[in-house]
């Protein structure tokens, strides 16, 4: 029997991937990509933060490869995308932003409540949190050739940082799994679309 907080997990996992797998899709068709390019790109995108952070935390194997729900729903959502491209590419303005934030989120509660969950020290979990939101977008803009967002996007891995202290600090305040997880996804949701929508950005260092 699980508990709520593997089910608020598990729940925010799957969600997380897919809707990192619509957003990998979408990115792969911008880059055209055949059939199986986007299929590839979608399910790199979905699980690779994921796996990073189960192996980090002794999650062995990793639920992408322990659960066949997590690559299945992730080439689903991919084919369909494909499938449905038309429709996506109406969309494609605002939506990819969109559906970035909210995968981000949910992947950073996702993260550091399943890293406490394997007895993590708090301040570890919400690194795992935004390992977990960063992950898969890294190894998939290494494929397509490209600079990783999380390098030079307006306060990205800092807002999945952000949802995942939130989520972290929250539960142990003694607030319920679920209210933890929206109070931590809400954080880096919002702070991640207002960086966006007003361009805000880190300090950089000048260039040499």
């Amino acid at each position: 029997m699980r508990t709520k907080a593997e089910v608020v997990v598990l729940a925010a996992d799957l969600a997380g991937t897919a809707v990192f797998a619509l957003e990998g899709a979408i990115t792969g068709m911008q880059h055209g990509l055949d059939l199986l390019g986007v299929m590839v790109v979608s399910l790199i995108t979905a699980v690779g933060g994921g796996i990073i952070r189960d192996l980090l935390i002794g999650a062995a194997p990793p639920n992408a490869i322990r659960d066949w729900r997590y690559p299945a729903l992730a080439m689903l959502t991919g084919a369909a995308a494909f499938v449905f491209h038309s429709t996506a590419r109406d969309f494609a303005g605002m939506l990819p932003t969109m559906l970035d934030a909210a995968g981000l989120s949910l992947f950073a509660v996702a993260g550091a409540q399943k890293a406490r969950l394997y007895g993590v020290r708090p301040f570890i979990a919400t690194l795992m949190g935004a390992v977990t939101g960063v992950g898969g977008g890294v190894v998939r803009d290494m494929l397509l050739a490209r600079v990783p967002v999380v390098l030079h996007a307006d306060i990205y891995a800092t807002a999945a940082w952000l949802g995942a202290t939130v989520a972290v600090s929250t539960r142990a305040l003694g607030l319920p799994p679920v209210a933890a997880a929206v109070a931590g996804g809400g954080a880096c949701f919002v702070l991640r679309l207002l960086a966006v929508w007003n361009d805000w950005h880190l300090p950089t260092a000048p260039v040499w």
